[in-house]
């Protein structure tokens, strides 16, 4: 197994910690992106990766290669402390520049670990940002572990062991999940934006070369039945309306 590490505090301490211990109990290795190093300017609000390509980005050359590995991973770690009830502003410009694969999602067959440690609140809040994110760019499954550090939860620490490694578990396992009905809905929306008539080039371009234009989903996650017609129904009614 390969692993990528996304550490988006810009220190090495309670998020690191716990992403450190996440790791001994998995199998394989792990290459770790700080992002505090990576020094990716501040997302401009271009609308350039969304209108264009991400190529266009003024900042590719930053961000591309950071994509490209989480292409070439089995497993993505993300970590960020709590800060003002969000993310961290590290975290927060690298996610702003993947806005686009709200558009394009691509991930389907990748699944992800999110750290979240904070010293007061908002842990819960702060992983479901993630997790969401994470679900909008396609991923297939998303683990979370968050702490209040000096809390109660600081002596939990099994809760590491255990999360981590039924992460590493499903990994080897190569099982696909099913998709929730929230991420089927989305992935309609934006396939019928590419199908509408008047649609974004760059969405359009991604949605016929990957033909997803012709699934209900990304054709490496098997649907049950009742989600097959979810799908379909979503579709249907997606395409009158972007009409």
């Amino acid at each position: 197994m390969k692993y990528l590490v996304i550490n988006g505090s810009p220190r090495k301490k309670n998020t690191y910690g716990v992403i450190t211990q996440a790791k001994t109990n998995l199998e394989g290795e792990a290459e770790e992106i700080h992002l505090l190093k990576e020094n990716i300017p501040l997302c401009v609000g271009c609308y350039k990766c969304i209108n264009e390509s991400e190529r266009k980005c003024p900042h590719f050359d930053k961000v591309g290669p950071i994509i490209e590995k989480i292409r070439e991973c089995d497993g993505l770690i993300i970590g960020s402390p709590v800060y003002a009830m969000n993310v961290s502003a590290l975290l927060k410009n690298f996610l702003d520049h993947t806005a686009y694969l709200y558009h394009r999602p691509e991930f389907f067959t990748k699944k992800a670990l999110v750290v979240v440690t904070t010293a007061g609140a908002g842990h819960k809040k702060v992983a479901n940002y993630i997790d969401e994110t994470l679900r909008h760019w396609g991923v297939n499954k998303v683990y979370r572990i968050s702490f209040a550090c000096g809390g109660k939860d600081a002596l939990e620490t099994s809760k590491i062991d255990k999360v981590s490694k039924k992460f590493g578990d499903d990994l080897k396992s190569g099982k696909m999940h099913s998709p929730k009905f929230t991420d089927i809905v989305f992935f309609n929306v934006w396939k019928a934006l590419a199908l509408s008539d008047d649609p974004i080039e760059a969405d359009k371009n991604y949605w016929f070369a990957t033909d997803l234009v012709n699934h209900d989903f990304s054709p490496d996650v098997k649907l049950g039945f009742v989600k097959k017609v979810f799908s379909k129904l979503m579709g249907f009614i997606m395409k009158k309306v972007m009409k």
